[in-house]
């Protein structure tokens, strides 16, 4: 016996097919994200606060780094080189491994670290001193030594360095990508389709990573930075626009933040992007999504905003400081930091896990 469906049940059916074959297509991250934004629902409860740490020096600090809630470091101006073993109650002054600009620090473990650094202008001595360069250490921060970019230019300034399972890229102005396959032992330079700076970015294993900057760059790569593709932003004024961070919780869910409180979200490893409201004007500086829903953005005039629910929405956080905050790093959901101008520190502490909404 052969029953006949009514068309009313073949279009049924045919958009059934539809739904199945395109939740198919995404990333798992990217599912949560579409069921969260179909039911309306917040995942996470924000129920901690942001305080601000002391500490004993007024430098501005450019970079923080924990290996986990207790042990971590901050660095700044003039060589500064914070350290703490107890989440950041108390900080110490260590020894000043230079005399200059600490534009980022970055562990790849509880041993092996780097220091990007940068010499004043007016403080090089010679012609062929380069104004930039890296330092390592292999003993947790006790002793570091020089590494210069060979192959970089005199006057280049390179403000960022990343790192993933042995290989790292380092970045900044005119566009310049250096690239270190040997643990940092030896730099080449990359081919770059941009001259603008590069202010940010992230890897999320050996070959596909994300850098941004000035004139709304967002270049992509997915083979270890030997190609880059440049993303375009449609309707947007790029001229206006100056990124300065993005975060990436996998291959294909991503977020950039910049001026003027600009925030894009991609849903497919940034071939387009999204705006979205951030709810502020004030000029972002970096970003951290701890996984599909929830994520932070600081920024300019002390600026902490957050979301639960991918950026769909954002609401400002009391961060007990009007300084810019230049920098944010997580340790896990509970335990965050962000530092800035002035010698800020402020901490985040959740008292309890996030827990289901309704």
């Amino acid at each position: 016996m052969i029953t006949k469906v009514c068309s009313g049940d073949e279009t049924k059916a045919s958009a059934l097919l539809s739904v199945r074959r395109f939740l198919r297509s995404i990333s798992c991250s990217c599912r949560l994200l579409l069921l969260l934004t179909l039911l309306g629902l917040p995942v996470f409860a924000q129920t901690g606060a942001w305080a601000r740490q002391r500490v004993t020096t007024l430098a501005w600090l450019h970079a923080v780094f924990f290996l986990d809630q207790n042990r971590g470091w901050a660095v700044g101006s003039r060589g500064t080189l914070l350290g703490t073993l107890d989440g950041g109650i108390t900080w110490q002054a260590k020894s000043q491994p230079t005399g200059d600009i600490l534009r980022d620090i970055y562990f790849t473990d509880d041993q092996t670290g780097w220091l990007v650094c940068e010499t004043n202008i007016y403080e090089l001595k010679t012609k062929d001193q380069p104004r930039t360069y890296l330092m390592q250490t292999s003993d947790g921060g006790e002793h570091w030594k020089r590494i210069n970019i060979r192959g970089a230019d005199l006057d280049a300034r390179v403000v960022r360095a990343v790192f993933s399972h042995g290989r790292g890229w380092a970045f900044g102005e005119g566009g310049a990508i250096y690239a270190t396959r040997d643990g940092g032992e030896s730099w080449t330079r990359l081919h770059s389709p941009t001259r603008h700076l590069l202010l940010g970015g992230t890897f999320i294993d050996e070959d596909r990573g994300w850098l941004v900057g000035a004139g709304a760059t967002i270049i992509q790569t997915s083979d270890g930075g030997e190609t880059w593709h440049l993303s375009r932003l449609p309707g947007a004024n790029e001229t206006a626009i100056r990124f300065a961070a993005t975060s990436f919780v996998d291959n294909r869910l991503g977020w950039v933040v910049g001026s003027s409180g600009s925030i894009y979200r991609t849903v497919n490893g940034g071939r387009t992007w999204q705006q979205q409201k951030s709810g502020v004007t004030t000029d972002l500086l970096d970003v951290k999504f701890l996984d599909a829903v929830e994520g932070w953005a600081v920024g300019s005039e002390g600026t902490i905003i957050y979301t639960s629910d991918g950026g769909l929405h954002w609401t400002t956080e009391h961060s007990d400081t009007e300084h810019p905050l230049e920098r944010v790093f997580f340790a896990d959901r509970t335990h965050g930091w962000a530092v800035g101008f002035g010698g800020t520190v402020v901490a985040y502490v959740r008292a309890e896990a996030p827990r289901s909404g309704k």
